[in-house]
């Protein structure tokens, strides 16, 4: 091994400064180079040991989350490793009723009012094509920002923490993963189209699995096709089909988005109704490993439904969903702290 100039202990602050992210937005996981989400990885794993703890590098700053949307998970994980930062939060969770934009402020004037308080903003909405435009036209007159998810295409925090996760499980060498992401509404699974995107970035082998008509949307097949990515998206599979699929094709990880779509919409009674062929059972997984002599891991964005797959394998070497909650809060701290900087 080359002996290099940074040879030395690790250092936390200088592995921040080397990542050199700070004051970029985060919209999509393929904003970041191949370096930069290593560099992040890396952070994640050297803040591992602050993840409860704490370490004190963003004192006095302030993350906002804004949320148009309900959020468990992408919210508090944020806030956590804000707080674990020794920063401090303000959130949102309701603007359409507690906020100005019941009074119809627009999006754009709340993003500049929150940039002279803040100094990182977590957004989620439901439209990606009016953030996308708001945020081109605000151009450097905001703080950075970070998607918690736009729309039904892009979620890049779940994407990095899905990232992370096959990182520290599978000896970080992503070019030699091979990734089955499969849900039967692929158009509205910005998780796992997030969790894609970076795969492809860092050269893992694709495979899709969902219905005719609800096929990968166009944009992020845009960005698959411009990286080379290898990938290849499989319609109408039966749950049979899959498996074989999986032990054949030697599939280290089984991504499932889940159903993203609201109670009482119509198109959540028809995702639920076509879960029949994506239901993966313990007994099915079981099968996969004594054909391929691999233990599939197991990943769901959460929350999960009744129907969506067998909640025995939550007791199984297989289940890695709950395992990625732990990990998203060092992955975020790494995230925020290298966006902010520690000038």
């Amino acid at each position: 091994m080359a002996l290099t100039a940074d040879f030395g202990p690790k250092d936390i602050r200088s592995q921040i400064q080397r990542t050199d992210i700070q004051g970029r937005h985060l919209t999509f996981i393929d904003d970041l180079s191949e370096s930069e989400l290593l560099n992040l990885f890396v952070t994640a794993e050297m803040l591992e040991p602050y993840w409860r703890s704490g370490i004190d590098l963003l004192r006095n700053r302030i993350l906002c989350a804004l949320f148009f949307q309900p959020s468990t998970r992408t919210r508090f994980s944020h806030e956590t490793a804000m707080f674990r930062l020794g920063g401090n939060v303000l959130t949102e969770s309701n603007p359409l009723i507690s906020s100005s934009a019941a009074k119809n402020e627009s999006l754009y004037d709340s993003i500049r009012v929150i940039s002279q308080y803040a100094d990182v903003l977590v957004l989620r909405h439901p439209d990606d094509e009016r953030v996308l435009a708001d945020i081109k036209l605000l151009g450097k007159d905001t703080v950075p920002i970070i998607s918690g998810g736009y729309g039904d295409v892009t979620h890049p925090t779940q994407g990095l923490l899905d990232m992370y996760t096959a990182w520290r499980w599978l000896g970080g060498d992503f070019s030699s993963m091979t990734v089955m992401i499969a849900t039967p509404d692929l158009s509205r699974a910005r998780s796992g189209q997030s969790f894609a995107l970076g795969l492809a970035r860092m050269g893992a082998t694709l495979h899709y699995s969902g219905t005719t008509g609800l096929r990968t949307p166009d944009v992020i097949r845009g960005k698959l096709d411009a990286m080379g990515a290898n990938y290849t998206e499989h319609s109408d599979l039966t749950i049979s089909q899959q498996e074989d699929l999986i032990a054949d094709e030697k599939i280290d990880l089984l991504y499932l988005p889940g159903c993203s779509v609201k109670k009482g919409d119509p198109g959540r009674d028809d995702f639920m109704k076509k879960m029949q062929e994506y239901y993966f059972t313990l007994e099915g997984m079981q099968r996969i490993e004594s054909r391929s002599g691999k233990t599939v891991g197991v990943m769901h964005s959460l929350p999960r439904n009744e129907g969506e797959f067998d909640f025995s394998i939550d007791a199984s070497p297989y289940q890695l969903y709950f395992k990625q909650i732990g990990f998203s809060v060092p992955l975020r701290m790494s995230l925020i702290a290298n966006i902010i900087g520690l000038g």
